[in-house]
């Protein structure tokens, strides 16, 4: 399980480093996608098989939105190796998506890691009220 939250730069070649923390339980190599909310997503290799396996149950031959939704993680997906330095050469496509410049959050988030512009990150997680979004969760059985 990945947690914590890390701030980094990526260089403009693209490159950045992947938290120490992160790199045994990712691997030398790992898919990064297109995540929700304007991220990157990174999965180790058997995470990533899960989800694969998740998007082949869906419907694809007779739903649309199934189809939408399998481009969207599958088109933007690419292989990536950590360098002796540790760092990822993540795709322009990808930083585009996630708006990566130079500053980025890297965040542990269960069974994944998210890559984020510091900028987005910092307005994505401006909680008006953490009770309010706590009361959403009691519908899903989860109970603080």
């Amino acid at each position: 399980m990945f947690m914590g939250e890390y701030n980094h730069t990526i260089d403009e070649k693209g490159r950045m480093i992947i938290p120490s923390k992160f790199r045994d339980a990712l691997g030398a190599s790992f898919v990064i996608t297109r995540g929700m909310d304007g991220c990157i997503y990174a999965y180790p290799d058997e995470e990533w098989e899960k989800f694969e396996e998740k998007l082949s149950s869906l419907p694809q031959t007779v739903n649309k939105d199934a189809r939408k939704f399998a481009r969207y993680f599958l088109s933007g997906a690419a292989m990536v190796e950590l360098d002796k330095q540790g760092r990822i050469l993540i795709p322009q496509n990808l930083r585009e998506h996630a708006d990566l410049k130079k500053d980025v959050v890297v965040a542990g988030v269960l069974g994944r890691v998210e890559i984020w512009s510091r900028e987005r990150w910092i307005a994505y997680n401006e909680y008006d009220d953490v009770e309010i979004l706590a009361s959403k969760m009691d519908e899903y059985g989860f109970n603080l």
